[in-house]
């Protein structure tokens, strides 16, 4: 009998600021992170012949850019495991939306498999691994809505209205390090606290980059901002305005253009991943 899947769940960045760069020229930030409850899927057995295969609803990918199999042989090479596992991945979070799903795949890997093979590292050993991946896959590790600074990595638990938000991904991918890049990118903002947050005074440094590099990104945000405030998440490509009633996210969902994808998904301070580890 199968297991159930583990879910891999999208975030959103409700603010982004760049507050310098390191030597290695890796940006540093100050953010927040909250889960949603739009998620991919990972179905994930444990094997024995120590191969890891993966298959997806989507586009195969090379091994060099498939963050699943890099997670899951990094874990083999860290936990010693002999063992394998077949992956079957089910998409259900836009790629290249700046919701994170490819970080969120490759935490929900190393974290099911560390307690599949019971290999035991800590949550600290993975969120440690999970950075060598990505910026983002140590907040997916730890599974809870955070502030996080350095390149994303440092973070502490907050605790955020779990309201529903409308996202909207105009079809039109945004690749991060076109953004990161980017001459015009403001790299000094001043370093606020999560008083500033609350209070309103932040917001996303990438969406001026964003608005120049993507016109279907700037004609989303547009659209949005008639109807509520619109934030970009991440570097994009997706853009969401949040709500305390679901019914008015999805009635604003009903006027979306044809040519966009559009979402309702509530906020969540907790990670379904943990709930789902917790079952194990």
């Amino acid at each position: 009998m199968k297991s159930s899947p583990w879910p891999a769940p999208a975030k959103i960045n409700h603010f982004l600021h760049v507050t310098g760069r390191r030597d290695d020229g890796y940006h540093l930030l100050q953010t927040v992170f909250q889960f949603l409850d739009l998620a991919d899927e990972l179905q994930i057995d444990a094997t024995g012949d120590g191969r890891i295969r993966c298959r997806r609803n989507y586009q195969q990918l090379e091994e060099q850019d498939d963050l699943v199999v890099r997670a899951a042989k990094l874990l083999q090479e860290l936990g010693g495991s002999t063992s394998g596992a077949d992956i079957r991945v089910d998409k259900k979070i836009p790629i290249g939306g700046g919701l994170g799903g490819g970080s969120s795949n490759a935490a929900t890997t190393l974290v099911a498999l560390n307690c599949l093979w019971d290999t035991g590292l800590s949550t600290d050993q993975l969120a440690e691994a999970g950075l060598t991946l990505g910026a983002d896959v140590p907040v997916f590790v730890r599974g809870f809505a955070a502030w996080g600074e350095g390149v994303g990595e440092q973070l502490e638990p907050v605790k955020l209205p779990e309201d529903w938000n409308l996202l909207i991904y105009p079809n039109v991918p945004v690749a991060t390090a076109q953004v990161f890049n980017a001459p015009a990118l403001e790299r000094a903002t001043p370093r606020v606290t999560l008083d500033d947050f609350r209070q309103g005074r932040c917001r996303n440094d990438c969406e001026p980059v964003v608005r120049q590099i993507c016109p279907e990104v700037a004609a989303a945000l547009d659209w949005l901002n008639t109807r509520a405030k619109a934030r970009l998440s991440g570097t994009g490509a997706s853009v969401f305005a949040t709500f305390p009633e679901k019914s008015q996210a999805a009635s604003f969902l009903q006027e979306l253009p044809e040519k966009w994808q559009g979402f309702v998904a509530r906020g969540c301070n907790r990670s379904p991943l943990v709930d789902r580890l917790a079952q194990e």
